[in-house]
């Protein structure tokens, strides 16, 4: 979380609205733990990561839609998923994240 706080406050400072996305839960083999942080400007700039690099661009669309929806939500990327496996989640785990707009 401390690597994206400079960038989150810099947006806030913009007036850019913000959606939080972290990790909650890892099951068998995942890139990154429990508390990894990505934020995602509304613009779509990113801060943090919660996988590495492998599903970074599909979470960045579950943030965006969190923003214009105003609310949260979990999701959920593994193996078998085939949207993950397309985006390169080839760990063999699964990861869920919570994903909510940071409210000023």
């Amino acid at each position: 979380m401390k690597d994206v706080l400079d960038d989150i406050e810099r947006w806030r400072n913009e007036g850019r609205r913000v959606a939080l996305a972290t990790v909650i839960d890892v099951r068998g083999s995942g890139p990154r733990g429990p508390g990894a942080t990505m934020a995602v400007s509304e613009d779509g700039e990113v801060a943090g990561s919660v996988s590495g690099g492998c599903v970074e661009g599909a979470v960045v669309t579950e943030a965006l839609e969190v923003l214009a929806a105003g609310s949260p939500r979990m999701c959920t990327f593994g193996y078998s998923d085939d949207e993950a496996f397309a985006v390169g989640l080839t760990c063999g785990g699964t990861i869920s994240l919570f994903v909510e707009p940071l409210n000023w």
